[in-house]
């Protein structure tokens, strides 16, 4: 008895889809350095976040995972292509370029919003000590909103810079999902 003949079909994969270059060069394309600046900006969002006193922590809860989810997406991306194993791995890399970034600018656009909304409730509160007393006295003003926080001039510092480059990072997100989307359509 003879073995049946293999079908071609059935054993071979079509090749990867990537139109990005493999390798450091993947660094030089515009793709690539707004990879780059998302890892880095996004980790700028995850230490302020992080180093903040955490006022709301809910909402702010929402942002950490976000930075971080997509501070380490970001980075496996972006390994997978300087290494060149995305050229082994089978799938449409062009398609999945731009639904990650899609749902990253979808993630980032909440968590920008978020940190403005707690960075915006600090309803102006603040702390005095009372002339020779231990005692500290906080004079708080009537909350403008359902959200109200009270933070010290160095958290608030911190919360409109993470607030900043929250709307960076979603700023870099939309322009790789709409390069990505030019890819994909080519």
């Amino acid at each position: 008895m003879s073995e049946p003949a293999a079908n071609p079909a059935a054993t071979s994969f079509p090749a990867p889809t990537i139109s990005l270059p493999l390798g450091l060069p993947v660094v030089r394309t515009y793709s690539g350095a707004l990879v780059l600046l998302e890892i880095i900006f996004g980790g700028l969002v995850w230490i302020l976040v992080a180093s903040s006193n955490v006022p709301v922590p809910l909402l702010q809860g929402w942002v950490m995972f976000v930075s971080v989810t997509s501070f380490f997406m970001s980075s496996a991306y972006l390994t997978l292509l300087i290494t060149g194993l995305a050229d082994r791995i089978n799938t449409d890399w062009n398609f999945l370029d731009v639904f990650y970034h899609f749902l990253a600018v979808l993630f980032y656009f909440a968590a920008f919003v978020l940190e403005a909304a707690v960075t915006a409730a600090n309803g102006g509160a603040y702390v005095t000590i009372l002339p020779n007393s231990t005692e500290t006295v906080m004079c708080i003003p009537y909350p403008h909103s359902n959200v109200f926080t009270v933070m010290s001039g160095k958290q608030y510092s911190i919360n409109v810079a993470a607030t900043i480059f929250s709307f960076v990072v979603t700023l870099c997100y939309g322009c790789s999902m709409i390069m990505g989307f030019k890819r994909w359509r080519a």
